[in-house]
């Protein structure tokens, strides 16, 4: 670089002469010599000398280092995993409305309510369980299982007894399944005889029922 007197001279001149950064020479016109133009043409020139490839024959915008890395820099693909869902919670707990409460027994059906202990057999014996505002017979021992038992002598009612017993009855075990599933739990019915069973299936073979040969 050489600079000169404004007044001597009328123009200074600033030429970087080095052959590989002729194309970035700087001219400043009057006695002040402009630093930055410097530190420009030096970094170019490094530039140039890092990375040959990347420099283009025509002056323009100039690529900084940094930003020339990170295009060299292959782009992370994303890994199957970024696709699962996220895990369920852990421990999750029913809300409190689900939650079994034991009540006692209604009625005083004693042979129906020996049946509920026994058969599931039951997690509180003596006791129903209240779930969701709903009365069921017992809750199984070491499952999520709400049982209704029905202790109904079914095999001696007439044909047209039997038809109205059955309507009725699955209506209100549709009711008892759904809420128990709602709250997590599954839900089975015990009957006395096959046949009361198979007339129930008729009706909705969706149902679990159970024959367990209790009697009243």
């Amino acid at each position: 670089m050489a600079s000169t007197d404004a007044a001597a001279l009328g123009v200074g001149v600033c030429i970087l002469a080095a052959p590989e950064i002729a194309v970035g020479a700087v001219i400043v016109v009057g006695v002040v010599v402009v630093a930055v133009a410097i530190k420009e043409a030096l970094d170019a020139y490094e530039f140039r000398q890092l990375y040959p490839e990347e420099v283009k024959p025509t002056f323009g915008t100039r690529v900084t280092p940094r930003e020339t890395v990170a295009k060299r820099r292959p782009l992370p693909q994303p890994s199957g995993q970024d696709l699962l869902p996220p895990l369920p919670p852990r421990n999750r707990r029913r809300p409190s409305r689900c939650e079994p409460i034991p009540v006692p027994h209604r009625g005083g059906d004693d042979d129906h309510n020996t049946c509920a202990d026994r058969i599931p057999p039951n997690r509180y014996p003596g006791m129903d369980v209240l779930v969701d505002g709903k009365h069921f017979d017992a809750l199984q021992v070491g499952v999520p299982v709400l049982w209704e038992i029905k202790t109904d002598r079914f095999d001696t009612y007439s044909e047209f007894l039997q038809g109205q017993v059955v309507e009725k009855q699955v209506m209100e075990m549709r009711e008892e399944r759904d809420i128990a599933e709602a709250c997590g739990y599954r839900f089975a019915v015990g009957v006395s005889t096959e046949q009361h069973k198979q007339a129930l299936l008729d009706e909705d073979d969706s149902l679990h029922i159970v024959v367990t040969g209790c009697t009243r």
